[in-house]
């Protein structure tokens, strides 16, 4: 090289990530955080058009505040609320909106199994085993 010559710096080498590498925990966090905000927006829109079909279904009808009256039979179990939803009935889908709203932390629960698997950290995997099976016992058997 001649005097007064700047040199240059070398290229930066571009290095191949091995396939786990590129799962960090911010990564983790931000599809976790988007699941969560994606379920509760999702199942809120399920809710509103349900409430605005109820509407439109018993929006004229005079309330009678003096006799209780609970969720009819037929929207008592997942698969009549699935049934009665498809149906179109106002009721069937706000209460679809409300099991969406309740399956978003079981989605996040799942995914986090899934990404500690992939991190091949066991213990994790062990531990979110057991939330989901609480959260699954809870669900299926508490009602008992």
């Amino acid at each position: 090289m001649k005097e007064g010559q700047e040199t240059l710096p070398p290229k930066p080498v571009e290095k191949t990530r091995a396939p786990n590498q590129d799962w960090r925990d911010e990564q983790v966090e931000i599809v976790i955080g988007n699941l969560l905000r994606i379920g509760v927006l999702f199942s809120a829109a399920v809710v509103f058009i349900g409430g605005i079909i109820y509407l439109f279904e018993y929006g004229n009808q005079k309330i009678h505040y003096h006799t209780f009256r609970g969720e009819p039979p037929e929207l008592r179990s997942v698969t009549g609320v699935i049934h009665y939803a498809l149906q179109g009935h106002g009721r069937g889908i706000i209460q679809l909106g409300l099991l969406l709203l309740v399956a978003t932390p079981i989605a996040r629960v799942i995914f986090s199994i899934y990404a500690f698997i992939r991190e091949k950290d066991r213990l994790y995997v062990v531990v979110t085993l057991i939330v989901l099976t609480i959260l699954l016992y809870s669900l299926i058997w508490g009602h008992f």
